[in-house]
């Protein structure tokens, strides 16, 4: 394996490169810019396509275009630019247009703090497009997972023809540590149709719920909309035929929730359980460290894959423990679906979302306190 010294979005443009990629639109928007500078830099290198668009509108629009021609296509952006594309991401999730997001999230609302760190879009990326749907979003929490799990993100979204958003944060995106990279990577490919193109429905399903999916420029010609369809890709307005649609679109994802999770338990039989993402993580890990030599026995619940979220795991979790407590960069959205999920009644949250890291002092003086009074 060689060794590169990367920054986490360092990692992850060369995650995608290795995953496939062949064509990145993007606009640059601090603090995820780092990333297109690297692409367009090395994407070319490999026979692949960047183009800086006009706005993260056209950006999402075009990464979507070019999936559907064919290619691995990623965009990359932040809080601001993670909302503009909420109703391409809603198309992408309707056209089954397999498609990578990167949001490295910074402070908010609006403008907000653009160079400091915040875990505000937690909800945004699961339920900011109207409608039904359902997508996956994987959070990483160091350099090198950053190059890994964007590989994953990639196979995912081939898999299930999705789209995944990366989720990382302003401490993710510019911390450099060692990355070792291998030779190579598993590359996962959509399905293709290998029937008489005469006879091809672009969202007719015989084996499971992703339907195998044509290029467009090929032999199979087919239709796209964001309407409602049929297997035909027209639009219909037949509820049995719409409703057919959308437990499709959701089921592919829910469906295979187990399948997909990848979740770190640190000491999985621990008395309590600190639930925990991204940076704020490894803040946890510390502070555990520090707990755990002051007696508590405690751990760490991280989910790599945030959703379709690993309810299986953290209900095994809840049911055992005697406390979770919840830590975010932000004034509470994941600890809504953690009570959602668990007995409420053994949640403890903490927050903040001023620009500061939530240091592994303030995780163990919340956890001391809460345990014994102090």
């Amino acid at each position: 394996m060689a060794k590169r010294l990367f920054s986490g979005n360092e990692a992850i443009a060369q995650g995608a490169i290795e995953a496939g990629l062949n064509f990145f639109a993007g606009y640059p928007i601090t603090p995820s810019s780092d990333i297109a500078e690297y692409i367009s830099r090395e994407l070319p290198k490999r026979g692949g396509r960047f183009i800086q668009m006009e706005d993260e509108i056209a950006s999402a629009g075009a990464i979507i275009g070019a999936s559907l021609a064919g290619a691995k296509a990623m965009t990359a952006t932040s809080g601001p630019g993670l909302s503009l594309m909420q109703e391409h991401i809603g198309f992408a999730v309707m056209v089954e247009a397999p498609t990578v997001f990167v949001d490295v999230q910074r402070g908010g609302p609006s403008t907000g703090l653009p160079t400091f760190p915040s875990q505000g879009d937690l909800l945004i990326t699961r339920w900011g497009t109207h409608g039904d749907h359902d997508l996956i979003v994987i959070y990483p929490n160091s350099v090198s997972e950053c190059f890994y799990l964007t590989v994953k993100a990639f196979n995912l979204a081939e898999e299930y023809r999705t789209p995944v958003i990366i989720l990382s944060d302003e401490i993710i995106g510019h911390m450099r540590e060692i990355v070792e990279l291998p030779e190579t990577v598993e590359q996962v490919y959509r399905k293709t149709p290998d029937g008489p193109p005469e006879e091809y429905l672009p969202y007719e399903v015989k084996e499971g719920d992703v339907p195998p999916m044509a290029a467009y420029g090929s032999e199979y010609r087919y239709h796209t909309t964001g309407l409602a369809h049929d297997e035909t890709g027209f639009p219909t307005h037949n509820p049995e035929k719409v409703k057919a649609l959308i437990e499709r679109i959701i089921r592919k994802i829910t469906g295979n929730r187990d399948k997909i999770a990848d979740v770190e338990i640190v000491y999985p039989e621990a008395d309590y359980m600190i639930f925990a993402l991204g940076s704020v993580s490894r803040s946890a890990r510390e502070a555990i460290e520090e707990l755990r030599e002051k007696g508590v026995d405690i751990g760490l619940f991280r989910p790599r894959v945030l959703f379709p979220f690993p309810e299986t795991q953290i209900r095994k979790i809840s049911d055992r423990v005697k406390k979770i407590f919840v830590f975010e960069m932000n004034q509470g959205q994941i600890v809504h679906v953690v009570e959602r999920v668990t007995d409420r009644r053994k949640i403890k949250w903490f927050g903040k979302s001023n620009g500061e890291i939530i240091t592994p002092e303030e995780i163990e003086g919340v956890v001391m306190e809460d345990i014994n009074g102090y």
